[in-house]
């Protein structure tokens, strides 16, 4: 997936005005996924891609944040919020450590909390990365090394 995006950028500097471009996609001999701009010349099973380039960005869940906080994982969240209870629960059931700030009852938390351009809770950071909303895999993903 990785790979895909880094070509799909690489694609979009190089040449800005493409509308479309052809990415082909075949797996070698030992199952490793390969993708190219070109057709191999001894690949058999090869899928082309038709990827549109579009000069914009997309609004994402994983965003930098303004702040480093290394690898310390810190959360904002209502009282109220059935998804901040469902990311705490997760947390401690692995062991994670974390600071919750509430902003409901914390007029410091709120203001970080809108500098850092929050709009629901919960709001995950680890890092420079931050997290709207809460799922397993996604956590995980920001959470990583």
């Amino acid at each position: 997936m990785i790979r895909i995006s880094l070509l799909i950028i690489f694609m979009l500097f190089i040449n800005p005005l493409a509308q479309t471009q052809e990415i082909y996609k075949w797996v070698d001999k030992q199952g490793k996924v390969h993708f190219g701009d070109r057709k191999p010349d001894s690949q058999q099973n090869i899928e082309e891609l038709n990827i549109k380039l579009v000069n914009s960005v997309e609004t994402v869940s994983y965003q930098p944040s303004s702040i480093d906080i290394g690898k310390k994982v810190v959360i904002y969240t209502t009282s109220w919020c059935g998804y901040c209870k469902k990311a705490k629960k997760y947390f401690t059931d692995k062991r994670i450590r974390y600071t919750e700030k509430n902003i409901e009852k914390s007029k410091i938390a709120k203001m970080e909390f809108k500098k850092l351009g929050g709009k629901g809770v919960p709001m995950i950071l680890v890092g420079k990365k931050k997290m709207s909303g809460f799922n397993q895999a996604g956590f995980e993903r920001i959470y990583a090394p």
